[in-house]
């Protein structure tokens, strides 16, 4: 049975997600604001306590508006909302937002809010100006149970990818300034630890997306691996994070390499969902465009 699309929803959908843009936007600005101001004096130190729980706060109602645009654009698409790269975009950035602000109630990780936010940002605005497509029925492949297993895992494991991304950056930025702002984050170490946890994490996850995804290529093509250039990339990204995560057990190879090597994985992801949708051609290219 053909689902029913319904495109005026998709449009408020879209007014949802645009709008959960600006609460991101104002809590960026907050964040931002809370750092450049950090060591001046005990008192401005109480008033930027009160700064970043209004950053909190509007990051959650942004939160709160963006999951209602997602769960719009999924009632009107009549399926799951990450058939395309819009969907998988606004889908991955709500999960980035929720895995950091549940990660919260672990560990005091409060520190890569402005990093974290401002990736979010810079994903939804790339979703709603370059990215966006009205709801279509999804294409045979793609209708499957398999859409929902394999691709949810896929966005989880980005989720936590992003947030190691952002121990890595906080680690690079750290150890090569000594201003006072950098002072207020955890030890060199700390920042080590917290990025290496994330990333086993995403590893685990981006696994049983290539195992789950080849599952799915034998039900769709009768075959489990065809060396089609998604496949490939999905494959490279599985290789970079599994030699991040040996050189780092086994060899010791940490520190700034480690870091470098971290951000370089993290760039294959955004390499594979943007150049590979966008300029590749194979049979897992579902940019929508």
């Amino acid at each position: 049975m053909t689902p029913q699309l319904n495109e005026p929803l998709s449009q408020l959908s879209l007014l949802f997600v645009t709008a959960s843009m600006a609460f991101l936007a104002l809590a960026l600005m907050l964040f931002s604001f809370q750092l450049s101001q950090l060591g001046k004096s005990e008192a401005v130190e109480k008033k930027l306590t009160k700064t970043e729980k209004a950053a909190f706060w509007v990051t959650g109602v942004g939160t709160t508006v963006l999951t209602i645009g997602v769960v719009l654009r999924g009632i009107a698409a009549g399926r799951v909302p990450w058939a395309n790269m819009y969907e998988f975009s606004i889908s991955g950035a709500l999960l980035i937002l929720l895995v950091y602000l549940t990660s919260l109630k672990l560990k005091d990780i409060r520190f890569i809010g402005t990093f974290v936010v401002g990736f979010v940002l810079i994903t939804l605005f790339a979703a709603v100006s370059l990215f966006y497509v009205e709801v279509k029925t999804l294409m045979p492949a793609l209708q499957s149970y398999w859409l929902v297993i394999h691709v949810v895992v896929a966005i989880l494991a980005t989720a936590f990818f992003t947030i190691a991304a952002a121990f890595h950056l906080s680690y690079l930025v750290k150890s090569g300034s000594k201003s006072k702002i950098m002072q207020v984050f955890p030890s060199l170490d700390a920042l080590e630890r917290y990025a290496y946890r994330f990333n086993v994490v995403g590893f685990v996850l981006w696994s049983f997306t290539l195992i789950a995804g080849a599952i799915w290529a034998e039900r769709a093509w009768h075959r489990y691996w065809g060396w089609d250039t998604k496949e490939v990339w999905t494959f490279i990204i599985w290789v970079l994070y599994a030699g991040y995560l040996h050189a780092m057990a086994t060899r010791g190879w940490n520190g700034k390499r480690a870091a470098w090597l971290g951000l370089i994985a993290f760039l294959s992801v955004i390499f594979n969902f943007t150049i590979v949708n966008l300029f590749f051609k194979g049979l897992h290219v579902y940019s929508g465009l």
